[in-house]
């Protein structure tokens, strides 16, 4: 490998790692509630504890990385990574495993808020869209391929080895950012907004949890409405401190903007739709038709194959498109294999009848993933580009976190009639309706959320950070510097940022 391109290892490694650790344990569920005796719920919050914690504090990490260094951010995300990793793979019961999975996500979020802008300033030119064309496709390729590897690692070793794995690649990782990644800084004199990061985690963490607690308890409960009236409250509070901060996580004006609106909410919808049923459609090839861990990783390769080979091929070629287009049809995509899937499954139906769905699918996730960043980055003002950026990212990690706890109360509501012991046909038939409740509830909501981005976002030219770069500098001509544009060395906040030249 030449060495200009050890910068990108170096990053890419690291973003593959934390992506890959939101679905890994998909595969590795059954065994896992096996062997530390862990109820439903609790395989739930093994899932979104690491999704919530990273986009809770995405956007606040950017701030900090800006203040701090992003590669010293970086390391220290890498760091935190590992060490909650091995907490993980060490975990003696349910409660540790969730804890230490949230501080995953912790490091996650540290990683996934500096990456981006690590490489902005590590490339430039025809460079930097080779950079960005490999790091999308592998980005797009790798929460799909997350069941596989977990599969394999579960069935060949241990489920605890899906975690200890991320110990000697963290490793490598931190290696080469020491050695070829260089320090860069933003505005060292900006303030974290804390009120605003911790109103925004009380609000998606009561969310999630009021979700989860009334599909198991009913939503008349007194718990639940507790939960989820916190979570509204919360929600208020964040965006009365975000309107007053002068330095928010969070610029309330850019929802203003139909584009940036339908780009934030195509991201945590893309996100709810097209990866967590994958964590029931785990527990039913195990449970129900009796796959082994590698199985059931498989049943979801074609998703990963078809995601890998667009994001990858066709990475560079999408990103010269209007946004709307391959984000639009992306999601259509995506949509039409969740419903291909709702229409196939029956009480009889085998592992292979997702295949056709899954690819399709796959080949959604494969157009979307990679434009849905720089196309926020392009909707937003040149100096609220990488706040925008942090945010699309933030969308999109609590999207699968609100699509795990959705989902999952009509998984368990499909599953109230079973009881201890029930005949294999009726488990089938429960499997089969819930399964066919998911994938079709995801196939509407994907349709849906590809013809909003159809109708609203509007884009023109290209949505590469190349393009982005050269709009930002489009609007800034001919306007006062010391009014309107940053300094040489400037830069705007969180992940996705632009070093303007």
């Amino acid at each position: 490998m030449h060495k200009k391109w050890w910068p990108l290892a170096a990053v890419s490694l690291g973003n593959v790692l934390l992506l890959v650790d939101v679905t890994i344990v998909v595969s590795a569920l059954p065994r896992m509630a096996d062997g530390l005796g862990a109820s439903f719920s609790a395989l739930q919050w093994v899932m979104d504890g690491y999704a919530l914690a990273m986009a809770a504090l995405l956007m606040a990490a950017g701030s900090a990385a800006d203040r701090f260094g992003r590669r010293r951010l970086y390391l220290a995300g890498l760091v935190l990574f590992a060490l909650a990793s091995l907490a993980c793979g060490l975990a003696p019961g349910a409660g540790t495993l969730i804890s230490a999975r949230a501080a995953q996500g912790v490091g996650a979020a540290a990683m996934l808020a500096t990456n981006t802008p690590l490489l902005m300033a590590a490339y430039r030119g025809r460079d930097r869209g080779i950079a960005f064309g490999i790091w999308g496709g592998t980005s797009g390729a790798a929460t799909a391929i997350g069941p596989v590897l977990g599969g394999l690692l579960t069935e060949y070793l241990n489920w605890r080895a899906i975690f200890l794995v991320n110990l000697p690649l963290t490793a490598v990782a931190g290696y080469l950012t020491v050695r070829h990644l260089r320090e860069s800084h933003g505005d060292r004199g900006a303030r974290i907004d804390v009120p605003g990061a911790l109103a925004f985690t009380l609000s998606a963490s009561a969310l999630t949890y009021g979700l989860m607690r009334g599909g198991e308890r009913g939503w008349a409960e007194n718990g639940t409405l507790t939960w989820l009236t916190v979570a509204a409250v919360a929600l208020v509070v964040f965006v009365l401190v975000e309107r007053r901060m002068p330095q928010p996580l969070l610029d309330l004006r850019l929802l203003r903007r139909p584009s940036f609106a339908a780009l934030m909410a195509a991201a945590l919808l893309l996100q709810a739709a097209a990866f967590p049923y994958l964590t029931f459609v785990g527990l039913w090839v195990q449970n129900v038709l009796g796959l082994t861990p590698v199985q059931a990783g498989l049943a979801a390769l074609p998703m990963a194959l078809m995601s890998l080979l667009v994001g990858v091929l066709g990475g560079r070629a999408l990103q010269r498109l209007a946004p709307q287009l391959p984000l639009g049809i992306g999601l259509l995509l995506i949509g039409a294999g969740a419903l291909l899937d709702s229409a196939l499954l029956g009480a009889d139906a085998g592992w292979a009848t997702m295949i056709p769905g899954l690819a399709v699918s796959g080949v959604g996730v494969g157009a979307a993933m990679p434009v849905l960043a720089p196309a926020a980055l392009g909707a937003a003002p040149p100096q609220r580009a990488g706040m925008a950026s942090g945010a699309v990212n933030t969308f999109r990690q609590l999207g699968f976190a609100l699509g795990i706890a959705a989902l999952g109360t009509l998984f368990t509501h499909a599953l109230h009639g079973l009881t201890p012991g029930a005949p294999l046909p009726a488990v089938r038939a429960a499997y089969a309706t819930g399964l066919t409740r998911l994938t079709l509830t995801s196939g509407l909501v994907a349709v849906a959320a590809g013809l909003m981005v159809l109708m609203v976002v509007r884009g023109t030219g290209s949505t590469g950070p190349a393009a982005a770069g050269g709009r930002a500098r489009s609007r800034l001509r001919g306007r006062p510097r010391h009014r309107q544009a940053p300094s040489p060395t400037a830069h705007v906040r969180a992940n996705g940022h632009t070093d303007l030249p």
